[in-house]
């Protein structure tokens, strides 16, 4: 039985990598945030814009101690997941946790070849993503520090290096 659970902020490639590492092991992919959509028949923003951040913290919670319980998973988390109640301690226990670590040049990259799909840096200017990654980092750092496992992640441009990131998960987590 194996459960690995995927954390790191947005744009660290968790769903990317995630998929390519649960084909290789023959394993469930989950992304805890489309898990939510499905589940509640609507869209993150959309639940944040109902029940405000605290309401959707709690969903996310609940969600993630749902599929937490399913047995050979890749879960990869939403990048505020680790943050908020004692998501990170839950996921220790219950399964490998990896930390893909990108520095915020790297975030800002591949944030911007979806930009269009994270209304959090919608309309922001290069210098103010810039400054929101930074800052969002430092917070969240702490809680990402107390995974199992850190994989520093570069610029991701081909199949071959997400599948590189895929199998050093693999090696990191037997």
């Amino acid at each position: 039985m194996k459960r690995i659970f995927l954390i790191g902020y947005m744009g660290a490639g968790k769903t990317t990598i995630g998929k390519a590492l649960a084909r290789e092991m023959g394993v469930d992919f989950y992304d805890l945030d489309w898990y939510i959509e499905d589940r509640f028949h609507k869209k993150i923003p959309d639940i944040f814009a109902e029940q405000g951040e605290s309401g959707f913290r709690d969903i996310e919670r609940k969600m993630l101690r749902e599929a937490g319980e399913f047995e050979n998973v890749i879960i990869s988390c939403g990048g505020g997941t680790p943050c908020f109640f004692d998501n990170m301690d839950y996921m220790n226990a219950q399964g490998e946790t990896v930390y893909l670590n990108a520095q915020p040049r790297v975030l800002k990259e591949h944030l911007l070849m979806g930009k269009s799909q994270r209304p959090l840096i919608q309309g922001k200017t290069s210098e103010e993503l810039d400054e929101y990654i930074v800052e969002s980092l430092k917070v969240r750092e702490p809680f990402y520090s107390k995974a199992k496992h850190i994989i520093n992640i570069e610029v991701i441009h081909t199949k071959e290096e997400i599948m590189g990131y895929a199998h050093q998960i693999i090696e990191l987590t037997k």
